[in-house]
């Protein structure tokens, strides 16, 4: 009965023992919750912080507004968060769990597919428009700025005209998943690398690769 009450109202407490906020991250893929989303190119966020657990060993438990889990790297604290808002509502689950663990907005970063970038490509930027993704959409409007930090991971933009959501809403073909591995460990890189280094050192360092 107590985890359904935390699910539903959330938890007084807070996950992070950390005290200080330079040492606090927030690292959020996007996707939609469900089985007949799962390893869709528009879940690419849920599927690099799962690539993630298994690499730290952490579990992903329910929580307010989504599914979360927390690891340490290198003497910094992480919450990694896939909302269960459904996309077109991730922002109301990352402000509230940027309240909850006092995270800065420069320590949160967005995980998200990008169909105007090749698939694979990987790219960090601080800032930008919401390139009509609807759950970057969403973000800017709830934390009223563009100046955040997201992770595009491309898709790439195989579909004939006006079949843009069937594609994205579609599942990797046999090329991509075979490329997939190598493609998911170099995004768990970045990410670490953006909690140690720095957004600015780890665009330099991985920006096209």
């Amino acid at each position: 009965m107590l985890n359904l009450i935390n699910k539903l109202f959330g938890s007084s407490k807070k996950l992070l023992q950390e005290t200080d906020p330079m040492k606090k991250f927030l690292i959020v893929g996007l996707g939609n919750i469900g089985i007949k989303y799962e390893e869709t190119r528009h879940n690419i966020g849920f599927k690099i912080l799962d690539f993630l657990a298994e690499q730290e060993d952490f579990t992903f438990e329910s929580a307010k507004l989504g599914a979360v889990a927390t690891f340490k790297h290198k003497g910094k604290s992480v919450v990694c968060l896939k909302p269960s808002t459904y996309m077109n509502l991730s922002g109301k689950a990352v402000k509230y769990w940027m309240d909850k663990e006092n995270i800065s907005l420069d320590n949160v970063l967005i995980i998200t597919d990008d169909l105007n970038l090749p698939f694979g490509s990987i790219r960090l930027k601080g800032k930008g428009s919401d390139g009509g993704h609807n759950g970057l959409k969403d973000i800017q409007n709830v934390l009223q700025t563009t100046k955040y930090n997201r992770f595009r991971f491309g898709v790439g933009s195989d579909f004939s005209k006006g079949n843009q959501i069937d594609y994205v809403l579609g599942k990797w073909d046999a090329d991509q998943q075979k490329a997939m591995p190598e493609r998911l460990k170099k995004s768990t890189d970045l990410i670490r690398s953006f909690v140690f280094a720095g957004a600015k050192n780890t665009m330099n360092q991985f920006n096209g690769k």
